[in-house]
């Protein structure tokens, strides 16, 4: 698959996942509270982290892509990177406020057990390995690309360096293909001139004869009439 129909792909994968984002944002946690809003911003950190991972494979693949389209598709990268950072706004903002229901019903109903608390703490941690073994995965995802990329660049280097050595082998032979077609030319050259002086030879030599000739008949010819008067 070409590398402009990767970021493609990456296209639709972060705009999916930045319109679920807003989603959440503008939708669902207005209308939630207690555990079911701590959920949802919680899928929302994640699919926060996933759309920061398209967003660095995107960043690779342009690497990968001719200098014509890198330049535009390097402005919507840009672009992309912005939105996510906005998003982060939106869900710390979104964070930062308490809803009011949440506040009334802390009030009437007090903090709360410390089973409550206890399942609360073992959620947040569970969370936060199940990111952190996220990002380890993600990491070395970016570390098997990084590899694919230094390997196809390495494949290249020798695909070039071949492809260099074949040029030299073709230079070389087309030089002394050169060189024998001088020194063909050069031995025609000399052919035609002896082929030329063996011609001239031959129409003296057909002169000299015919010239013998008629005096041999010429001198026929007078022994003859001699005899007869």
């Amino acid at each position: 698959m070409a590398s402009s129909d990767l970021f493609a792909n990456y296209e639709q994968d972060f705009t999916s996942i930045t319109e679920s984002i807003k989603e959440k944002l503008e939708r669902q946690i207005p209308n939630q509270k207690g555990e079911e809003r701590k959920a949802t911003i919680r899928a929302i950190e994640r699919e926060i982290d996933e759309a920061d991972e398209i967003l660095g494979q995107m960043e690779m693949e342009i690497l990968n892509i001719p200098t014509p389209s890198r330049t535009r598709l390097q402005a919507k990268l840009r672009l992309y990177k912005s939105e996510a950072e906005k998003l982060k706004r939106d869900l710390r903002r979104t964070t930062a406020i308490v809803p009011k229901n949440s506040d009334r019903e802390e009030l009437l109903g007090g903090i709360g057990s410390s089973d409550d608390l206890q399942n609360d703490y073992d959620a947040s941690t569970m969370d936060q390995r199940q990111r952190l073994l996220s990002g380890t995965e993600r990491l070395g995802q970016s570390s098997r690309r990084l590899e694919d990329s230094h390997r196809l660049a390495l494949e290249t280097e020798g695909i070039g360096i071949n492809i260099l050595s074949t040029l030299k082998g073709q230079r070389e032979t087309l030089i002394r293909a050169r060189d024998t077609l001088t020194e063909a030319d050069s031995h025609i050259d000399k052919a035609s001139k002896t082929l030329k002086g063996m011609a001239r030879r031959m129409a003296t030599n057909k002169l000299i004869t015919a010239a013998i000739i008629i005096i041999l008949i010429a001198l026929i010819v007078l022994v003859i009439w001699s005899k007869l008067f």
